[in-house]
């Protein structure tokens, strides 16, 4: 969490992850690197730089669509929840590689000239009304400059700094950057290879992103529509049965005005906060319970079901609310208490406690 950073949060299970990406990476290039020779012989050979060129380039696209549809993978099956906790790692080294296909690139085709190869780069094309001729290397530019702001501010330092909304809204720009990256592909395709497969399979990347967040948005609205709280009894809305509520776990249910509150079960006790963790905004009632602390699924933070405070020496707080048990079936109120502010649990057999 917050209190004393650390350049590179690495444990165990980071470490692993960082090696077996390091590893696929590698394996990506040495396959294209082999499978590139051995499709294009003869006079259709390509050299070795232009084929490291589109191996490095093709590798950080698909790694940045990865990072993208991870997120609503997870919506899909918890079992891709290991790839959110590392994502920001997998981020990063989707920078790394699209850097080294710039570096390359640039360097090749701009670095044996007597301008400065950036300035070559930006200068020496400005065909920007012609679709075959536009300066696609520029939108890759673009897309490069927004993963180095957002690998730059991937460490923990700059999420307590920012605030978690404003570090979000930061990282949002990966959808304009990948936007930008599509063209970049797909312009460069259309100029230099002429390649229909190419652009089809870039098309199909960009449809597949767009088409899972549409999908999983569609869910979650219905979802909330299907589990919202009951009809209001004065002032108090109804969740359900205490037994629908698993132990440890909690329901969520979208209040109007589409503010999401969880509500744990845990110690024959019954708790309610909101359903965004102080972190990333990460959906704490899919969480669980544990040491007594609702623990957010997405990196682990931590927080009191009864007063929303994370334990010492943390200090990071969530909105609470008033809970209560008539006649088996679980209430609360829907005004979102201050974050931080004690509310007493509701005993499960609707006893004071």
């Amino acid at each position: 969490m917050s209190v004393g950073y650390v350049l590179v949060q690495w444990n165990r299970h980071k470490k692993i992850y960082d090696v077996c990406v390091v590893s696929l990476v590698a394996l990506y290039l040495s396959a294209f690197l082999v499978v590139g020779k051995l499709l294009f012989r003869g006079v259709e050979a390509i050299s070795d730089e232009i084929l490291l060129i589109r191996a490095l380039g093709s590798c950080a696209f698909v790694m940045l669509t990865l990072v993208l549809s991870i997120g609503p993978l997870t919506r899909l099956d918890s079992r891709f929840f290991p790839l959110l906790y590392n994502r920001r790692h997998l981020g990063v080294a989707t920078f790394l590689v699209a850097s080294m296909h710039a570096l390359l690139a640039t360097g090749f085709y701009h670095g044996f000239g007597t301008v400065n190869p950036l300035v070559s780069l930006l200068s020496g094309n400005t065909s920007f009304g012609s679709l075959r001729a536009f300066p696609f290397q520029i939108l890759g530019l673009g897309a490069l400059a927004i993963l180095f702001l957002m690998a730059a501010t991937s460490h923990d330092f700059w999420n307590n700094n920012l605030g978690p909304r404003t570090w979000k809204a930061l990282h949002m720009l990966a959808y304009p950057a990948y936007t930008l990256v599509v063209f970049h592909v797909a312009l460069g395709a259309m100029q230099t290879q002429r390649s229909v497969l190419l652009g089809l399979l870039v098309i199909a990347a960009a449809a597949a992103v767009v088409g899972l967040h549409l999908f999983t948005g569609r869910r979650e609205t219905r979802r909330d529509i299907r589990d919202g709280p009951g009809p209001a009894l004065d002032g108090w809305l109804d969740v359900g049965a205490v037994d629908e509520i698993p132990h440890d776990r909690a329901i969520v249910v979208c209040v109007p005005g589409g503010e999401r509150v969880a509500v744990f079960r845990y110690d024959n006790r019954v708790s309610a906060v909101t359903n965004v963790c102080r972190h990333q905004s990460g959906p704490l009632g899919e969480g669980k319970i544990i040491d007594g602390c609702i623990t957010c699924p997405w990196h682990g933070w931590q927080y009191r079901p009864a007063d929303g405070c994370s334990p010492p020496p943390f200090t990071e707080r969530i909105a609470t609310y008033r809970v209560r048990i008539r006649e088996g079936r679980v209430q609360f109120h829907p005004e979102a208490l201050a974050p931080g502010t004690p509310v007493q649990p509701a005993q499960t057999d609707g006893a004071a406690l």
